[in-house]
């Protein structure tokens, strides 16, 4: 993946991005079909985890779980992607849903965020008592980020629970990839995108919850930096956007991971600016820095037109399993 090149029918950040999400195929012949589980959370809510298993006869092969990014879902490509190449790798599939994000707005006044590292502790906790070895994980953007927070806060203690971690075009500098999300071509296309679906749950979170966050500032928000300031920060602790970028980050704290972590970013990710991409000399001897020039934000799009995005979950699973 280091040495990926997009085709050269395909060319530039955003062309990759969109198209990978919306034309390439995702899987090379029957979709992934999933068992969903609803899982009751310490605080009486519940998530929805979509499950792949593999035949009773190989009951005993280790599971990859993978945390989707901002407002995903097991629908989303490369959750679809990922779950064929565990199929044929025969390996068990998770596939968690972040509260509010499985097509049923969650019970809790709250929702979730980039670094919500706790709730990816506790899933991951649920996946592995029933696994017979420790686990393989990857989160992609957003997901990507809370689980190497998790990965950074529980250490050495990790290895118990996994094997080995990846995060796919993750914004492991929050303010960097906020910032950028909000200006020019990607706030009239990417920001329009997310508020589109996050106001509407949100407003009905307050439905839920009457007064839980100011709803006329919600309404007025026109950018992620503002919708975090009324919503995701206040929710989650935060003090406000800038305290929830800044303790919600990953890349500050790589160093403290001790299992096999994965960073894939492209350098060309419109949502993660290159500049704010760790060095090697600031990531720790775990963990592997893979940049290559071409991708997009989780697009990595290959072959002839309409092109497939299974390259990069094959990849990034053959990484995983190498260094479990």
């Amino acid at each position: 993946m280091r040495g990926y090149r997009a085709p050269g029918w395909l060319p530039g950040g955003h062309a990759q991005t969109i198209w990978a999400a919306r034309f390439s195929r995702r899987h090379p012949g029957e979709p992934p079909r999933f068992e969903r589980e609803r899982w009751t959370t310490p605080d009486g809510d519940f998530i929805d985890v979509d499950i792949q298993a593999v035949p009773a006869a190989t009951a005993d092969a280790r599971w990859l779980v993978v945390f989707h990014g901002l407002e995903g879902s097991s629908n989303s490509q490369y959750i679809q992607a990922f779950a064929s190449a565990a199929r044929t790798a025969g390996l068990n599939f998770a596939a968690p849903h972040f509260r509010g994000c499985s097509g049923e707005l969650n019970l809790a006044p709250r929702a979730y965020h980039s670094g919500d590292f706790e709730e990816v502790g506790w899933i991951l906790a649920h996946l592995r008592e029933r696994s017979a070895a420790p686990l393989l994980a990857a989160g992609v953007s957003l997901g990507g980020n809370a689980l190497l927070r998790w990965a950074e806060e529980a250490g050495a203690s990790a290895a118990r629970t996994a094997s080995s971690v990846a995060a796919i075009c993750s914004p492991i500098d929050l303010a960097a990839g906020g910032h950028a999300i909000g200006r020019g071509l990607n706030r009239q296309i990417y920001t329009r995108m997310f508020l589109a679906t996050m106001k509407p749950r949100a407003l009905a979170k307050w439905a839920q919850h009457p007064g839980l966050f100011d709803r006329d500032r919600l309404l007025a928000a026109r950018d992620l930096y503002d919708f975090d300031n009324v919503f995701t920060a206040p929710l989650h602790g935060f003090k406000d956007t800038d305290d929830y970028w800044l303790r919600g980050s990953a890349k500050p704290d790589l160093h403290r991971i001790r299992i096999p972590a994965l960073v894939l970013n492209a350098r060309n990710d419109p949502f993660v600016p290159a500049s704010s991409l760790p060095l090697p000399c600031e990531v720790g001897a775990h963990v592997t820095l893979w940049q290559p020039a071409h991708g997009g934000h989780v697009g990595f799009p290959a072959g002839a037109m309409p092109g497939h995005v299974m390259t990069m979950p094959r990849e990034v699973l053959g990484w995983l399993r190498q260094h479990a």
